[in-house]
């Protein structure tokens, strides 16, 4: 059984950091793209961070770029999110994604592809006060 997991996040002030981790079992960890998402309350989910398998890879929403670093260790099953100088408008729910087909970079944020293999996580929340 595939299990995903978020952990990292809470409270910060703006312009503070947070890095968020996510861990993946039940699956082969490297041949699977990874991915950050976020989702504000009536919104869209929105790919903000998304990784190819080796962690060569690496695509960013036009809204994070520069400010958050998406990396991952196949060794540990494990995926990060460094976000750095946030703003308030980062406030969201993120959520960890596993897709076997691959992530892109579309519409000026990244995609993972649509796959009987794409795994959620429950997300953990960010809040970013002013």
């Amino acid at each position: 059984q595939v299990q995903v997991a978020e952990s990292g996040g809470g409270l910060v002030q703006a312009g503070g950091s947070l890095r968020l981790s996510c861990t993946a079992s039940g699956l082969i960890f490297d041949d699977y793209a990874m991915a950050w998402f976020r989702q504000l309350p009536g919104k869209e989910r929105e790919g903000v961070a998304c990784i190819g398998y080796s962690g060569a890879s690496t695509y960013y929403s036009d809204s994070v770029k520069g400010r958050f670093t998406i990396s991952r260790d196949n060794a540990k099953n494990t995926l990060y999110l460094q976000m750095n100088s946030l703003l308030p408008e980062d406030t969201a729910i993120y959520y960890c994604a596993a897709g076997d087909s691959g992530a892109y970079y579309s519409d000026g944020r990244c995609w993972v592809e649509p796959s009987d293999k794409l795994y959620w996580g429950q997300g953990t929340q960010v809040t970013v006060s002013s």
